[in-house]
């Protein structure tokens, strides 16, 4: 493949204190991406990291020419993170994931396959390897914004998603949005899908990305996108010819 020729898919991930995960990460990336014979990037968001992680990424550009790294002068969050790939993105495609290593990269190609008819693939996750806290908090938390938002996705907390960057740019993202693209896709009359997706345990670390300190602003959140989508402005013009 020529070195010149466009970029296809921008790879997303937001790291927050995952020196331990990223460099196996990005290894597990690597062969994933190549398989598909297409021209591919990975953009690393380092969101206000105390440890390693951003050394890591200066380490690993050494061995991986097509990761570019967006480093914070502080910890701002996963939706600014998010929003920060997409803007530096080259790629036709964007996916996302997390950098914790419970999604799996072997998952991508399922997921940019499924986008040839929509704007949005979302995985949902089988077989959660969290605990069982975790997932229930999360299967009561889905169940609302479903119902509130009416974008049809059962799990919207996967990060694994393949997104076309031209539907996705024609969104302003705010602090906490990125939890409820699905909805706001569906709200500008985007095509979203969800297919299912492999989970693993988190081997290294711990989460950054709790649920503990998101549960009120996600509620306010969902306020914010429910009354977007009440007042989402919705009319026909009527078929008249302007000729004199």
């Amino acid at each position: 493949m020529p070195a010149n020729d466009p970029i296809y898919t921008s790879v997303i991930i937001p790291l927050k204190n995952e020196a331990t995960n990223i460099g196996p990460l990005l290894n597990e990336l690597i062969p994933v991406m190549n398989a598909l014979h297409a021209p591919w990037e990975v953009i690393c968001v380092d969101d206000g990291s105390t440890d390693q992680t951003l050394a890591v990424l200066k380490e690993m550009r050494q061995q991986v020419p097509q990761l570019h790294i967006c480093a914070f002068t502080r910890h701002y969050g996963q939706s600014s993170a998010l929003d920060a790939g997409f803007q530096a993105a080259k790629g036709t495609v964007i996916v996302t994931l997390d950098g914790d290593g419970q999604n799996d990269p072997g998952d991508i190609p399922k997921l940019l396959n499924a986008l040839h008819d929509c704007d949005l693939v979302c995985g949902y996750r089988v077989g959660r390897h969290d605990a069982w806290t975790k997932r229930y908090v999360s299967r009561i938390a889905n169940a609302i914004r479903g119902w509130v938002c009416g974008d049809g996705v059962q799990d919207t907390g996967c990060s694994l998603k393949a997104y076309r960057k031209a539907s996705l740019l024609k969104l302003k993202l705010y602090e906490g949005m990125h939890r409820f693209l699905p909805a706001l896709f569906c709200i500008e009359g985007f095509r979203v899908k969800e297919i299912p997706v492999s989970h693993r345990k988190r081997l290294r670390g711990k989460s950054k990305y709790s649920l503990a300190n998101r549960h009120f602003n996600t509620v306010l959140d969902l306020f914010a996108v429910a009354w977007m989508r009440r007042r989402k402005l919705n009319y026909t013009l009527k078929n008249e010819s302007h000729e004199s």
